[in-house]
């Protein structure tokens, strides 16, 4: 099929160069006084691999887009390969059995599995007479997503594997009853509300008065029995899930406790699991408004903070750039997601489109748990913040995630008979 030669969306480049060069910069201030040779150091590996990304993206844009469709399943078939080969042959960094080495090249076949995933999904949601609201149809599309979810949770991995998670927004936008993403929403919100308070009697206070609240606001004078019998047993539930939670947590080992209460509290555990939290969170507002300057940070410099070059990479902006330079990348981030947004919008085919808003989930999960994380909204889960975080398999996997969603954009001009 043929396209108007570089028809790409520029705006969604030079935004991905943006963020681009902007992670670079943070890795270099942080490895930047390494006296190893510049291709041994972290930024110097980075640069290399940031080229490869380029290369890679500028093959992918070469590729025809039916082509790329037609591959998905293929490209999918494969990496749940390499996810089951890290069981045989993986190595483990920082706890996760999830690496894979060749010939002292690392790779994380997790990160490239989102990207399969994303594929596969679009392919097998555009197939004839697909609909979410058949059961059937949402199952096999469910079983597309955890398959890869759960492969990677047995490999210790549990950040990446909650990743998957963010494809709920894909089904949404392509008709899953809102209720289905509102309630694990609702979840969520009685989970952190118990762990947050810590007192059975005031979280269950808490969770009565929102029911009643929420009764009076929507009640209906025809059938309030009915609306008070579903609040009632909404509130139930609740209860229950609220003592659930309390329970499972009891269970968990110390550590794991820790690292679940340290979010609500640092203080908890300071010079262990709170430690990473409690010294990004100093490093960011030492930043003020304006920041030190470039490569002027001292948290930056001698390494107060752990990870700093990768999960922790978000507390290097906010020092060096302040809060106009964390303002200024999560603004870059923010329009990106949107442009990607408008781009899965307006294609003119159905796998663009859900594709597209596959490559937004994973943006937008990635950005708001590592930023969350950063300032201590967010437990430590461990995931890169995207083209900001050091590591090969990440910006490669991203850069690929994102070319593959400019390619297909690239023929919105030829299809449905519309002028070349």
């Amino acid at each position: 099929m043929n396209r108007k030669t570089f028809d790409f969306d520029w705006i969604s480049i030079i935004l991905y160069v943006l963020l681009v060069i902007g992670g670079w910069m943070a890795i270099f201030a942080v490895s930047s006084t390494s006296t190893l040779p510049f291709w041994s150091t972290n930024h110097g590996k980075q640069l290399m691999w940031i080229g490869a990304s380029f290369i890679m993206g500028v093959i992918i844009l070469s590729l025809d887009n039916r082509f790329l469709e037609t591959i998905s399943y293929i490209v999918y078939g494969l990496s749940i390969l390499l996810l089951l080969s890290v069981f045989v042959i993986g190595k483990e960094v920082y706890g996760a059995t999830s690496w894979l080495e060749f010939g002292g090249v690392s790779l994380q076949p997790s990160e490239f599995a989102k990207v399969a995933t994303g594929m596969a999904l679009a392919k097998y949601m555009t197939s004839l007479n697909y609909t979410v609201e058949n059961t059937r149809n949402l199952l096999v599309s469910l079983g597309i997503i955890i398959l890869p979810a759960l492969i990677t949770l047995f490999q210790n991995d549990t950040g990446s594997a909650l990743v998957f998670g963010s494809f709920i927004i894909v089904l949404y936008r392509e008709g899953l009853n809102p209720l289905v993403p509102l309630t694990g929403l609702l979840i969520v919100f009685v989970c952190v509300l118990t762990l947050g308070v810590n007192n059975q009697i005031i979280t269950f206070s808490i969770l009565t008065g929102i029911t009643l609240i929420v009764f009076y606001i929507i009640h209906s004078k025809k059938d309030w029995v009915r609306w008070a019998i579903i609040h009632g047993v909404a509130l139930l539930l609740a209860i229950i899930l609220s003592i659930s939670t309390n329970f499972i947590v009891s269970k968990l080992q110390k550590h794991q406790q820790n690292r679940i209460m340290v979010l609500f509290n640092p203080q908890i555990d300071p010079t262990d699991t709170g430690y990473n939290v409690i010294q990004s969170k100093i490093a960011i507002g030492s930043g003020g408004l304006i920041g030190k300057g470039f490569l002027q940070g001292n948290y930056t410099k001698y390494k107060f903070v752990p990870k700093q070059v990768t999960d922790f990479i978000f507390c290097t902006v906010g020092e060096e750039g302040g809060w106009l330079g964390a303002t200024t990348v999560i603004v870059l981030f923010f329009l990106l997601i949107m442009r990607i947004r408008y781009l899965a919008e307006y294609s003119k085919t159905r796998y663009a489109r859900i594709y597209g808003y596959s490559v937004v989930s994973i943006f937008f999960f990635h950005v708001l748990v590592n930023i969350g994380m950063t300032i201590g909204f967010i437990p430590v889960i461990g995931i890169p913040l995207p083209f900001f975080s050091y590591g090969g398999s990440a910006i490669l996997a991203f850069s690929i995630l994102f070319f593959i969603m400019i390619n297909h954009y690239s023929y919105r001009s030829t299809i449905l008979g519309t002028k070349p």
